[in-house]
């Protein structure tokens, strides 16, 4: 997910020349005027529902009872109309270029993700072909990006990819002694370009696998650097992302010379945030290559801190919601200071829903110099979600992008419902948002009247 909802608005006082009228369009939902009554009425009644937490605690057995219920056919028409329709592009190649265009002419620009991915747990029943044909969608989904307008971008889960299982060994391995010395960014490089792994603590299978899903995750890099598409890689879970960032940054240092093409996120609410986004950033430039950062404030926080109690182990996140919001605003002052000096070796994509957030990015924006479009700084929100403030500034020239899931019903929606799971407070912080769509939806039906 890309960010927690918002806390209290900040006043206007000391803000850019240019932000009162983006304040505007955050307040007064001008900017909602571009969408439809259909589209009005829609995002009214789904988001409505998922600002229901019993809703959404609920969500899996509600789409498994409805579906034996309505049948396939009627179950998924009913989604398509409602929540695959909020949230998703579409099933096909053509509805994510009819969903791609419709954002275009809006001023945005889609951002496609794969609803890939792998919790840790046993081993898959399907093996190997399972990352193989995730690998080949991702192939096709950096094909499919291109078409999504200037500096297209894409997500993706490297558990995807890769054993969830192995990435948690691998991280386990990171934190022992000599573990960061045996698993070096140069020995990681070695084995993306062909050398075989042959790591003593890992089994022959293990060690095939993770050849295999390096190989894997190499190749929609080159493919993506290629077709001038940007990778955003997520972060996932705490016990595995120090492996996921390992491999990432080894992607970023044999693909990212030129231009950052593979990104990096960054959770704000983890209390070490700051000193590895610094630390990562500090390895690009004494690599020599290009750095990029997705930051949010992160998505795992109550699976995070049950871990945390159930292992004994100190809290990894801000224990308040004002020390993660303090968080965000020294990871972006940083990312926005370095893309200042540099904004094409250094770029960074603000993505949050927090409008205090990006109004303070937007002020830096304006001290820094760094231009509105396409200066190594953009937004990015959910597809459905947050339209108030992605068409506000997109209306006033910023860069932002839509992330934009897409597949079948059947792979697409419980993807989602593990999003929204994760992630409630997100949820919990569209009153504001439900605000606007229905004084809007009012506005129409009195002109009519």
């Amino acid at each position: 997910m890309l960010g927690l909802g918002g806390p209290r608005l900040r006043g206007a006082a000391g803000l850019p020349q240019g932000d009162p009228g983006i304040l505007g369009g955050f307040r007064d939902g001008t900017a909602l005027r571009a969408k439809s009554g259909q589209e009005l009425a829609r995002a009214l009644l789904v988001l409505g529902l998922c600002g229901l937490p019993g809703f959404v605690r609920s969500a899996p057995t509600l789409l498994w009872v409805s579906r034996r219920v309505l049948g396939r056919r009627l179950w998924g028409g009913l989604l398509r109309a409602s929540f695959y329709g909020q949230f998703v592009a579409g099933a096909t190649p053509a509805e994510v270029g009819v969903t791609a265009r419709r954002l275009q002419a809006l001023g945005l620009r889609p951002m496609l993700a794969l609803p890939f991915e792998e919790d840790v747990g046993g081993p898959r029943s399907d093996g190997e072909h399972w990352y193989e044909g995730n690998g080949t969608a991702a192939r096709g989904c950096v094909e499919l990006s291109t078409q999504g307008g200037p500096r297209p971008m894409m997500q993706l889960k490297v558990t995807a990819l890769m054993s969830a299982h192995l990435c948690k060994t691998v991280s386990g391995r990171l934190a022992e002694p000599g573990g960061a010395s045996e698993l070096s960014l140069d020995r990681v490089m070695a084995v993306m370009a062909g050398e075989d792994p042959q790591f003593p603590w890992l089994s022959p299978e293990q060690n095939r696998h993770l050849g295999a899903a390096l190989s894997r995750l190499d190749g929609v890099a080159q493919l993506a650097s290629q077709r001038g598409v940007r990778v955003l890689v997520d972060a996932e879970q705490t016990y595995i992302n120090p492996a996921l960032g390992l491999v990432t940054l080894a992607l970023m240092a044999r693909w990212n010379r030129d231009r950052a093409w593979v990104w990096n996120t960054y959770q704000a609410y983890l209390q070490d945030c700051r000193a590895r986004l610094q630390q990562d950033a500090g390895v690009a430039e004494r690599g020599g290559f290009c750095f990029g950062v997705k930051l949010v404030r992160g998505a795992y926080l109550q699976q995070e801190r049950g871990l945390a109690r159930a292992r004994g182990c100190p809290d990894p996140a801000h224990p308040t919601w004002e020390a993660t919001n303090a968080s965000y605003d020294a990871c972006l002052d940083l990312a926005l200071e370095r893309a200042a000096q540099d904004g094409q070796r250094f770029e960074l994509i603000v993505a949050t829903h927090n409008e205090a957030s990006v109004r303070h990015a937007v002020r830096r924006m304006a001290e820094l110099g760094i231009p509105e479009a396409d200066g190594g700084v953009c937004f990015g929100q959910l597809l459905g979600m947050c339209d108030h403030v992605s068409l506000a500034l997109g209306q006033a020239g910023y860069a932002v992008y839509k992330s934009v899931p897409y597949g079948p019903v059947e792979g697409v929606l419980p993807y989602l419902v593990r999003r929204a799971q994760e992630n409630r407070s997100v949820l919990a912080g569209v009153r504001a948002e439900r605000a606007l769509l229905t004084r809007e939806l009012c506005r129409r039906l009195l002109r009519r009247a």
